[in-house]
C-alpha cells in the first residue's frame, strides 16, 4: 500500500537561520489525492523534495508504503516527480525522454521499455509525438510528455510541484482534468503542490494549507473552506477572499451581538454561540463574499453603499462601504448604483469568528446543524 508519513519534518537552511518547513505531519492515504497550498515561500515545495529525496529533511522522517525512507537515496524511492519546468532532455527525442527513467531503474530490455513508452504515449494522446524533440513541442506537449515519463515508471508515488502554472488559463483546465482522470484510472498515490487554491480546491480528494512553514490545516476541500481553522486558512481559501471586519462582543442570557469596530453595524448571534464568546472582547468577524446578501424590500439589514460594481458575467461584484475591502457576490441581476446605498444580510452558520491576537477560529468545529436549529438561527443583523 503506498501510503506517505511524514512525522515532525523539518527543514532549515542557512546554518539554521531559515525555517522552510517547521514540526509538519501529515499523512496520505493509498489512492489518496492530496493537493499541498500556501503563499510562496511557504516551504510546499521544499516537502515535496523531501519526499522525493532531494532534500535532506534537518529532523523528522519521511515514510512510503511503511518503509522509513529518510535516509534512502532518491534514485531508491519508488516516486515519480512533474516539474514546473518540464525538466525535458532537448537533445532527446521524446521516447528517449519518456524511456530514461526506465532505463536508469529497471532491468527490462530495450524492446520492453519501448513498449512501455508506445502504451503510456497512447494513454496520454502523444504517440505522433515520440520522433519530435521538446524543441518541437508546445507547452501543453511538453506538459504531457513529462506526466508520460512519469507514469511509464509506474511509481507507488506521484509528486507533482506546481506542474500547470507555466500553461495559459484554458490549457491549465484541460490539464487538471486530464491528471485527475489519470490518477483515478491509475489508482496511485499522488501529492500536488500548487500555489493556486483554486487548483487545490478542485483537484484534491484532501488539502493541506501551509505557512511559514507551517501545516494550518488539513481535510476534504468543502470541510476546509465551510469551516477554516483559522483567518489565514480563511482568507486564503476561496476568491474572491473573505470580508473580515473588527467587531466588540456584547454578551447576554439570550444572545450575542457583534458590533462594528471600525464600521457602523451590529449583528445578533442566537445563545448557541455564548460559550463561544464567555470573557471574549474583540473578536474578527469573518463572511464569504457569497453569502453576503441584498436584503430585500421590508428587510432589515446592515445598511452600506455601494463603492465599486465588478461585473464578472453570471455575477457582480459589489465592493461596499465597509472595511478596506468588503465584497458581495450577488447574481447579475443585481446592479444598484455606485454610491447607493443598500442593505445587505446573511445567515448566522455563514459567519466565521477569529480571535484577533492568535488568528484562531473561535467557532471552528461548531455544528452548524445544532445551530441552525436553534430558533435565533436566522436572526438579522441589524444596522445603527
Amino acid at each position: 500500500m503506498a501510503t506517505v508519513r511524514l512525522e515532525n519534518l523539518r527543514k532549515t537552511f542557512d546554518s539554521g537561520r531559515l525555517v522552510a518547513v517547521d514540526d509538519l505531519s501529515l499523512s496520505v492515504d493509498h489512492g489518496e489525492f492530496l493537493t499541498v497550498v500556501g503563499p510562496s515561500g511557504c516551504g510546499k515545495s521544499t516537502t515535496l523534495r523531501m519526499i522525493a529525496g532531494l532534500e535532506r529533511p534537518t529532523s523528522g522522517s519521511v515514510a512510503i508504503g511503511g518503509d522509513d525512507v529518510t535516509d534512502t537515496h532518491a534514485r531508491k524511492r519508488d516516486v515519480a516527480m512533474v516539474f514546473q519546468n518540464y525538466a525535458l532532455y532537448p537533445h532527446k527525442t521524446v521516447m528517449g525522454n519518456m524511456e530514461f527513467g526506465l532505463r536508469m531503474s529497471t532491468d527490462l530490455s530495450k524492446e520492453e521499455r519501448r513498449e512501455r513508452v508506445r502504451e503510456t504515449a497512447e494513454m496520454m494522446d502523444i504517440e505522433e509525438l515520440l520522433e519530435d524533440k521538446p524543441s518541437e513541442l508546445s507547452g501543453g506537449q511538453k506538459q504531457r510528455v513529462a506526466l508520460g515519463r512519469a507514469i511509464v515508471r509506474e511509481p507507488d508515488v506521484f509528486l507533482f510541484d506546481e506542474p500547470l502554472s507555466n500553461l495559459d488559463a484554458k490549457l491549465r483546465t484541460t490539464m487538471r482534468t486530464e491528471i485527475q482522470r489519470l490518477q483515478d484510472e491509475l489508482d496511485i498515490t499522488a501529492i500536488y503542490v500548487t500555489h493556486d487554491q483554486e487548483e487545490a480546491m478542485t483537484m484534491g480528494d484532501k488539502i493541506a494549507i501551509l505557512d511559514d512553514g507551517e501545516l494550518q490545516q488539513t481535510g476534504r476541500p468543502t470541510d476546509v473552506y465551510d469551516d477554516p481553522a483559522n483567518e489565514f486558512v480563511g482568507g486564503f481559501v476561496g476568491s474572491p477572499s473573505m470580508n473580515v471586519l473588527d467587531a466588540v462582543v456584547d454578551n447576554a442570557a439570550d444572545g450575542v451581538t457583534l458590533r462594528g469596530a471600525t464600521a457602523d453595524f451590529t449583528y445578533d448571534l442566537s445563545s448557541a454561540y455564548a460559550d463561544v464568546f464567555e470573557g471574549v472582547e474583540e473578536v474578527r468577524m469573518g463572511i464569504r463574499p457569497e453569502d453576503v446578501r441584498v436584503a430585500g424590500d421590508g428587510s432589515t439589514g446592515i445598511t452600506t453603499t455601494v463603492d465599486v460594481i465588478e461585473p464578472i458575467g453570471s455575477d457582480n461584484y459589489l465592493y461596499l462601504d465597509l472595511g478596506p475591502e468588503f465584497i458581495a457576490r450577488v447574481d447579475s441581476g443585481i446592479t444598484p448604483a455606485v454610491g447607493e446605498g443598500i442593505e445587505i444580510t446573511f445567515d448566522e452558520m455563514a459567519v466565521h469568528v477569529f480571535d484577533p491576537r492568535t488568528g484562531e477560529s473561535l467557532t471552528y468545529g461548531i455544528d452548524a446543524a445544532e445551530s441552525a436549529a436553534h430558533p435565533a438561527a436566522e436572526a438579522e443583523p441589524t444596522a445603527d
